[in-house]
C-alpha cells in the first residue's frame, strides 16, 4: 500500500478498493491511541474542515471552557487495515489537533514532535530513528501465564508465537511499515520486532501502529499481548532500544572516516546531549511506575549514564561500523521502553542531541567494561552515575527542566507532570501483596 498521498489520491483509492470506513487516530499525552470512524461519504468534509470533537474528555487535552478541538486527517498517513475484511474495508489516517481558529494545537504530541524536527532541518539535518520493540504474549490479560519457555533466539516448539509474528509482519509490511528483523527475546513468552528506519515522524508513526497491529494479531489468536515494562518478576523486562542518526541530505552526519569509532564531532556532542539530559527526560521515554522495575541492574537493561562501543552494559551503544555501510552509522539509546508516547520521546531525544550539538558537549571517555560487574567505588571513581529509580525520582528531574519545559512547550509540560504526579501518589497509597506476605505474619 502505497503512502504519503495527496488528498484527491486518497479519495480516488478510498472508491477503488471500496472503503466504507476510515479511523482517525490521534495519540493522547500518554500515548494511547485515541479514534473515530467516518464513512466516505464524509471523507472529503473532513479533508476540507476537519472534525471537532471534545478536548476536554481526553486527559491532558483541555480544560471543559476551552474543550472545542479539530481534528485534522493527514492524507499522507492512510493504509488500509489488512486485519479488517476487504469488503467495505476498513482504513485509519492519522490527524493533526488544530484549535478552532486553525493553529495548532499545543498539546498535540504530533506537533510537539513536528517542532523539534523543524529546528533540525533549520541547522541543516534529517532525523531518522528506528526502534525495537519488545513485548509478551500472555493467555489473557488477567494473568501473566506466557505461550512458551523460549529463550533469546530461540527456534523451536518452544517459540510458540512464529506464527503470531509472522501474521504481525505480514500486516505490517501490508500497511507499508518494513521490519529490519523479529525473533524471540531472552525471557519466555517476550518477543522483539526491530523496525527499519525512518524519517522521524513516519517512524513515530510507524511504531504506533506497530503497538496497535501487535495487539490486534495476538487477537485473533485469542491471547494477549503487552508492552509493559516489568509483568514478570525476575525475567528480563522490556525495553524499546531507539537507534537514531542525523543526515545532511544524503550523508550520513554521524560519520567520520578519521575518527577510531568512526563517529563525527557532532554525533558525539548528540551523545553528550543525551547523556546530560537523560535523567531529565526519563519520566517521557519510562513513562510508568512500572518502568523503573526493568530499570535495575541485573536484567540487561541500562541504568547507568555511560556510553561504549558494542557494549550492551552501557545506557548508549555504537553499533560496530562496517566498512561501505556508512550510511548506518548510528548511536543506541537502551533505555526507553515501549509504552511510551513516541512522538514526545522522539522529540525529547531529539531535542537533547541537538542541545549537544548547539553546546558543542563532549561526552566523557567510553567504558568498555562490563558496568553491572563494577563495584560501588569503582563506579563512583570513574563518575557514573544512574538514571532515576522510581516514577518519582524521574518527576523530581523533569520539574525543574529547562530543557523539558523548552522541548514539549509550556501545555505538555504542565499537563504530562500533572498526570505523572498523580500516578505516583495513587501508586504509593496502593498496599502491595509482597508487603502482605512479608510482613503481616510477623507484625
Amino acid at each position: 500500500m502505497m503512502s504519503g498521498m495527496s488528498a484527491s489520491q486518497v479519495l480516488d483509492l478510498v472508491n477503488e478498493k471500496d472503503v466504507k470506513f476510515i479511523r482517525i487516530w490521534f495519540p493522547s499525552l500518554r500515548g494511547i491511541v485515541k479514534s473515530f470512524a467516518i464513512t466516505r461519504e464524509d471523507l472529503e468534509d473532513a479533508f476540507e474542515e476537519g472534525y471537532g470533537f471534545d478536548g476536554s474528555s481526553i486527559k491532558g487535552f483541555q480544560t471543559i471552557e476551552e474543550s472545542d478541538m479539530v481534528a485534522m486527517p493527514d492524507p499522507s498517513t492512510f493504509q488500509l487495515l489488512p486485519w479488517r475484511p476487504k469488503e467495505k474495508a476498513v482504513a485509519r489516517m492519522f490527524c493533526d489537533i488544530m484549535n478552532p481558529d486553525g493553529t495548532p494545537y499545543m498539546g498535540d504530541p504530533r506537533h510537539i514532535l513536528k517542532l523539534q524536527l523543524e529546528r533540525a532541518e533549520k541547522k541543516g539535518f534529517n532525523f531518522f530513528a528506528g526502534p525495537e520493540l519488545e513485548y509478551f504474549y500472555f493467555k489473557n490479560d488477567c494473568a501473566c501465564e506466557g505461550l512458551d519457555k523460549g529463550g533469546y533466539f530461540d527456534l523451536t516448539s518452544l517459540d510458540a508465537a512464529s506464527d503470531l509474528r509472522r501474521d504481525t509482519i505480514l500486516a505490517l509490511e501490508a500497511m507499508g511499515i518494513k521490519v529490519e528483523m523479529s525473533h524471540h527475546e531472552v525471557a519466555p513468552s517476550q518477543h522483539e520486532i526491530y523496525l527499519r528506519y525512518k524519517e522521524g515522524l513516519a517512524m513515530a508513526d510507524a511504531a504506533t501502529t506497530m503497538r496497535i497491529v501487535v495487539k490486534e494479531i495476538a487477537t485473533k489468536y485469542s491471547v494477549y499481548a503487552t508492552f509493559l515494562p516489568k509483568p514478570v518478576p525476575f525475567e528480563n523486562g522490556s525495553g524499546m532500544h531507539t537507534h537514531q542518526s542525523l543526515f545532511k541530505q544524503e550523508k550520513n552526519a554521524f560519520f567520520d572516516s578519521s575518527d577510531p569509532l568512526h563517529l563525527s564531532g557532532i554525533a558525539k556532542n548528540y551523545i553528550g546531549g543525551l547523556l546530560k539530559y537523560v535523567k531529565e527526560f526519563a519520566v517521557v521515554t519510562n513513562p510508568l511506575v512500572n518502568s523503573y522495575k526493568r530499570l535495575v541492574p541485573g536484567y540487561e537493561a541500562p541504568t547507568y549514564l555511560t556510553w561504549s562501543k558494542r557494549n550492551r552494559s552501557a545506557m548508549i551503544r555504537v553499533p560496530m561500523y562496517k566498512p561501505g555501510k556508512e550510511k548506518a552509522t548510528r548511536i543506541e539509546l537502551r533505555s526507553p521502553d515501549p509504552t511510551c508516547n513516541l512522538y514526545l520521546a522522539f522529540a525529547v531525544m531529539l531535542g537533547a542531541g541537538l542541545k549537544g550539538i548547539e553546546e558543542g558537549i563532549e561526552p566523557p571517555e567510553p567504558t568498555d567494561k562490563n558496568i553491572f560487574a563494577l563495584s560501588d567505588g569503582e563506579k563512583i571513581a570513574h563518575g557514573i552515575t544512574a538514571l532515576p529509580g522510581s516514577l518519582g525520582e524521574a518527576v523530581r528531574y523533569a520539574e525543574d527542566s529547562e530543557f523539558l519545559k523548552e522541548v514539549l512547550g509550556e501545555h505538555v509540560f504542565t499537563n504530562y507532570l500533572k498526570l505523572k504526579k498523580l500516578e505516583w501518589s495513587e501508586y504509593l497509597l496502593q498496599v502491595s501483596p509482597w508487603e502482605l506476605d512479608t510482613y503481616l505474619p510477623l507484625y
